[in-house]
């Protein structure tokens, strides 16, 4: 078969050694691109996951700090005054900042964290209930 310059296309095939030099054709250099493009993407989405999950971990420690003072503070009172009400509304709010990171991570189901963190029925009636706040002093 002879091209349009009139050489025998057997001729313009490069050597073997071609190959092991780097002197890859057209075609197979531009495949590697899109890989070479996607490396910085699968970088920065492994960066993004890794940050959800520091995030989860960071809220659930609140949540269980949270949780564990307005326990500690239900065995050394028992009574309902207006510092255990202000340790419900932390609670809460820690149990409503955990279940919203863990829904953007794709955990959606509630009862397994109700169940694991032991959350007392106040507290989750009252998620994502908030009270206004004072602003902060100067």
């Amino acid at each position: 078969m002879a091209s349009s310059q009139g050489r025998d296309a057997t001729s313009m095939r490069r050597p073997a050694s071609a190959w092991s030099r780097g002197n890859e054709p057209r075609e197979r250099a531009s495949a590697a691109k899109p890989i070479a493009r996607a490396a910085p993407v699968v970088a920065l989405d492994y960066e993004i996951a890794q940050e959800r999950a520091g995030a989860l971990g960071r809220l659930g420690r609140a949540l269980e700090a949270a949780l564990a003072a307005l326990s500690e503070y239900d065995n050394r009172h028992g009574e309902r005054d207006a510092e255990r009400a202000q340790l419900v509304a932390d609670a809460s709010e820690a149990l409503w900042c955990f279940m919203v990171q863990r829904e953007a991570c794709g955990l959606r189901d509630p009862r397994p964290v109700i169940r694991d963190y032991r959350v007392p029925a106040e507290v989750y009636a009252r998620m994502g209930v908030f009270t206004r706040r004072r602003p902060a002093p100067p």
